[in-house]
């Protein structure tokens, strides 16, 4: 019996185990065995693996994270790491493989596939970032997440007069921030992608107050940084990340030493990448593994699937990886009419 491998790789995201399902229904009932790698590159860099049936993946389309386990380890960063997947895939009888993952574990895949390994696909990545598709699963969780918080935090603003700054997600595109922003109606939206002011910022807070607003929301995404100046950076994180500096603790210190305002952050941090998916992103996912399948069954390889309007379809796995997605110019104008 022909068998497909599944692989989840990189950060946790709300819609791994809906995708999962999607994939181990379809690739059933079209005749396949589905052996689920665990770890990710890791599970198949040790060839750990186990199969996949109709019991393994009742009752998990609700939950968060992904029963398959997860890894940022790369198999490029060890001598002959590649070679070895690529003859484990053919160990291990694999007709195909599909890997679920961001722009690293994508990466990786493309570099496999040049090897000669028949694989697809799935993006995954909460940040919303990769250029040829119009959403990734997890992002409408996150979003949802952020703004229920932005919501409570209001309250607590608007009773002690405080501003409250919100570090959310967003090293290298700020679409949580912006859109989460928009939804929870912040005073203030600060992303990767326009480097700010903390003039302005403080402006923005001052004539607040002037028109007897004594509080403010700001949500800031991690990866936002002020004008003339570098990322604030700590340390790598493996898998060519990085991990940001805390941009908002910096901007509360700042805000308050300003303005003479006393002013609070929250980190909200993995918060918005864990606990059950919302509807979205449960039928984003569904849609994405049983294209997967699908393309599997017809023998197209190298491809990844994308959601371009209201259709799921596929792009070449090295268009999707040229290049990041900024958040949209038109979306940040319509969130700055309601700064300040």
């Amino acid at each position: 019996m022909k068998k497909i491998g599944l692989l989840t790789g990189g950060g946790d995201c709300p819609g791994l185990n809906a995708v999962i399902r999607a994939v181990v229904r379809k690739a059933l009932k079209l005749g396949y065995e589905v052996l689920g790698i665990r770890g990710g590159w890791k599970g198949l860099m040790e060839k750990d693996v186990e199969f996949l049936n109709l019991d393994s993946v009742s009752g998990i389309l609700y939950k968060g994270g992904t029963i398959l386990g997860t890894s940022r380890m790369n198999p490029l960063n060890y001598e002959g790491g590649a070679q070895k997947i690529a003859d484990n895939v053919k160990e291990l009888g694999l007709s195909a493989l599909i890997v679920v993952g961001g722009g690293n574990t994508l990466s990786v895949a493309k570099v496999l596939f040049d090897k000669g390994v028949p694989l697809i696909g799935i993006p995954k990545t909460i940040e919303n970032d990769l250029m040829t598709t119009d959403y990734t699963f997890g992002f409408d969780t996150a979003v949802s997440i952020v703004t229920e918080a932005i919501d409570r935090l209001h309250t607590t603003a608007e009773s002690h007069n405080r501003v409250m700054v919100v570090e959310v997600m967003g090293y290298s595109a700020g679409w949580i921030a912006t859109v989460a922003g928009i939804a929870g109606g912040a005073d203030c939206i600060l992303i990767p992608e326009i480097p700010f002011d903390i003039d302005e910022v403080c402006r923005l807070i001052r004539n607040r107050h002037k028109r007897g607003k004594n509080f403010s929301i700001i949500v800031v995404a991690e990866g936002a940084k002020p004008k003339d100046n570098e990322k604030i950076l700590t340390k790598p994180a493996g898998c060519g990340d990085v991990r940001m500096g805390s941009i908002g603790n910096i901007l509360s210190e700042e805000i308050e030493k300003r303005t003479g305002f006393e002013t609070r952050v929250t980190v909200l941090g993995y918060i918005q990448r864990g606990g059950s998916p919302t509807a979205f992103d449960r039928v984003l996912a569904t849609r994405f593994g049983v294209k997967a399948v699908e393309l599997v069954e017809a023998g197209v390889y190298g491809k990844m699937v994308s959601l371009q309007g209201n259709q799921v379809s596929y792009v070449d796995l090295s268009e999707s990886l040229s290049t990041s997605k900024p958040v949209d110019v038109e979306l940040y104008k319509i969130a700055e009419v309601f700064f300040g």
